[in-house]
């Protein structure tokens, strides 16, 4: 036999029916069967305390942990690698040697600049003898012309010479000056290869993070050799979403917490705010300076970080659960002393935990937390415990018990 819709739909709304009663009686929410003004039944609610206490706005993110300098160590020449004086994990301080290679070659050459320097500066100094000579020369002939004993010509051949090595000791003095250009050059070729870490701030010794090659190896010039980081001080690199972004400055404290490390909490500093959104993650970029003196945490780690965004001293607050939309308005329902739910739009600020700031207006007394969506303006309430019984007395304020099923 084919059964009706509409007596499939009746069955399905009476199972409905009979589910939410079920739930409503073992909550201890059904009707109280005690009537309010107007004869109306009242709606059995749970109720807490407006209250004050201090807030913080903390936004969460993820990220990665990086250190906050990192580099290469490679040679300037190429070269056979001799030898290696550091390894992965080794801490090395500024200007210290890490590496050598084979220095044969540029001895020599520095050994043939320096020769060829010696030879210059021996031609030079003969170029000098040689001009003197020159110069006596022509004040000879130059004083036997003006006694007519000498010819002009004599004295002009002298003055000529004269002049011609003047030239060759110009010419002296240039290849000097090359030489010792090409000693300098050999000798900076030859001090190449003593490959040393060098860094420009003096933040203390850093680690070997990563080695690449091994000793006997033919290098080319710039070829790494070694990666060199700085893990007293971490940068958290994380993205901040667009609802995130407007609340984030330079300066605000951050607390950074490791998988690695559960229990442990670093301090750090908001550093850096990218001023672009990617356009791919709709994400911007942002940097936390992390203190890492204890050299606990290390690049790489995943990190999870809390910025403080905000606080409010001395906020109003009330439970996140009582917060509901009414017409598109968000409030809470006071509960009235005359046992009536009262809408009173609320405009909200920081959300803590399960507790949430009400900027506006100023509220006190008693805000209905369970019980609240079958509720309106004016509906009688009828306030019980969190086993269904009915309260005697105003809740008291501060924390409530955690809320138990119904017994």
């Amino acid at each position: 036999m084919r059964v009706k819709p509409r007596v499939l739909i009746a069955a399905a709304v009476a199972v409905a029916a009979a589910a939410l009663a079920v739930i409503y009686w073992t909550r201890g929410l059904a009707p109280s069967g005690r009537g309010g003004p107007g004869g109306k039944t009242a709606v059995a609610v749970e109720t807490a305390a407006v209250t004050e206490t201090s807030l913080r706005d903390v936004r969460s993110f993820a990220g990665t942990l990086q250190a906050h300098s990192q580099f290469d160590v490679a040679p300037q020449i190429a070269g056979r690698l001799e030898r290696l004086t550091v390894n992965i994990g080794d801490r090395v301080t500024r200007g210290q040697v890490v590496a050598q290679l084979n220095d044969d070659e540029f001895v020599q050459q520095a050994g043939q600049a320096r020769a060829e320097l010696g030879v210059a500066r021996a031609t030079l100094s003969e170029a000098r003898s040689l001009l003197d000579v020159k110069r006596r020369q022509a004040e000879r002939a130059e004083k036997l012309f003006v006694q007519h004993i000498g010819s002009e010509a004599d004295l002009e051949t002298a003055q000529a010479e004269a002049a011609a090595q003047q030239a060759r000791l110009q010419v002296a003095q240039a290849q000097v000056t090359q030489r010792e250009a090409a000693l300098k050059a050999a000798e900076v070729r030859l001090a190449y290869t003593v490959i040393r870490a060098a860094w420009s701030d003096d933040a203390g010794p850093r680690v070997v993070a990563e080695r690449y090659v091994n000793e006997g190896e033919m290098l080319a010039a710039n070829k790494p050799i070694l990666s060199v980081v700085e893990t007293r001080r971490l940068t958290a690199v994380v993205q901040a979403a667009e609802r995130d972004y407007p609340h984030l400055a330079v300066g605000q404290p951050a607390t950074i917490m490791a998988d690695a490390y559960s229990s442990r909490r670093v301090p750090g500093r908001v550093a850096r705010i990218a001023p672009v959104f990617r356009e791919t993650s709709r994400q911007a970029r942002v940097e936390i300076e992390v203190a890492n003196e204890e050299e606990a945490l290390q690049p790489g780690m995943f990190a999870r970080v809390e910025i403080e965004v905000g606080r409010a001293e001395h906020a109003t607050v009330v439970p996140l659960e009582a917060i509901v939309t009414r017409a598109g308005e968000t409030g809470v329902f006071l509960a009235e002393p005359t046992h009536q739910a009262r809408f009173v739009p609320v405009r909200t600020g920081i959300i803590q935990g399960a507790l949430v700031q009400i900027v506006t207006p100023p509220l006190s007394g008693e805000v209905v937390t369970l019980g609240n969506h079958l509720l309106s303006d004016g509906v009688p309430i009828a306030p019980v415990d969190s086993h269904g019984a009915p309260q005697s007395r105003p809740a008291l304020e501060g924390p409530r018990p955690d809320r138990k099923g119904a017994s």
